[in-house]
């Protein structure tokens, strides 16, 4: 918390927030006793209209998020662009932000990055995420979760190839961790352990002419053929690589009947 922060919520006439539970414990600590009312993702649509008056009348709302920057991959967008479209004054105060704290000690090139939020739950709009992406050159920050990190280094490793890359853990905390190696190693090591615990962010090196190169059509095929029915790999290759059905599957059950 800076000083600006603290003066801000204690000026505010109401602070809108993610949890209120979550926000009281803030407040507490700085012995600020500004009223709180619940804004997120569940309630927004109710309670924006509500906010945006008081805001008409020449109130100050403070919005905040549980962790980190709020609008960084959180609820609040709506209700700044609300504002913003009303002629109200919008200011942000600088923060955490765990992208660029990510960032800031990787290791990784920080002269350009692109930070693409949440990766997609399912494998395979994951994997046509990534190939969107597989020729930025610059270096790639995601979101993720922990149960869902093994399977989306994989898949990073799939599209990708083997980059350098990082998992930053728990940034800001007491059990704040980097672990950095090729994406292939930290898939395969995060596939033998138990899920980490916190909040990830996954860092990715840039493409360039010494980085691998993605892997072929066989390569991403013996991947998923590995880890799903013919079927279910054919399509998942499919839109990963742009490439149509029909091609992938002929393949796909070649592949199979070989065995490899």
């Amino acid at each position: 918390m800076t000083f600006r922060a603290v003066d801000t919520l204690a000026g505010a006439d109401v602070i809108a927030c993610e949890d209120t539970r979550v926000t009281a414990k803030l407040l507490s600590a700085y012995e600020i006793g500004t009223a709180t009312v619940a804004y997120h993702e569940h309630n927004a649509a109710k309670m924006r209209p509500k906010l945006l008056d008081r805001l008409r009348q020449g109130e100050i709302v403070a919005l905040v998020s549980d962790a980190g920057t709020p609008l960084i991959s959180d609820p609040g967008y709506k209700l700044v662009r609300a504002a913003i479209d009303d002629c109200v004054t919008v200011t942000a105060l600088p923060g955490a932000n765990a992208p660029v704290t990510a960032l800031a000690a990787a290791g990784l090139p920080t002269d350009r990055f692109l930070f693409a939020g949440f990766l997609p739950v399912r494998s395979a709009a994951r994997l046509r995420t990534l190939s969107s992406v597989h020729t930025v050159s610059a270096t790639l920050v995601f979101f993720e979760s922990a149960r869902r990190l093994a399977a989306s280094l994989q898949d990073m490793f799939v599209v990708l190839g083997d980059r350098e890359a990082v998992v930053a853990r728990e940034l800001t905390k007491r059990f704040e961790e980097f672990r950095r190696g090729s994406l292939e190693t930290l898939a395969k090591h995060y596939a033998e352990s138990d899920p980490p615990k916190g909040e990830i962010v996954v860092l990715v090196g840039p493409a360039d002419e010494t980085a691998s190169k993605p892997q072929d059509l066989d390569a991403l095929l013996r991947d998923a053929l590995d880890r799903m029915s013919v079927r279910d790999a054919a399509a998942t290759v499919s839109i990963a690589t742009g490439r149509s059905r029909r091609e992938v599957y002929a393949r796909a059950l070649l592949l199979g009947s070989e065995g490899c």
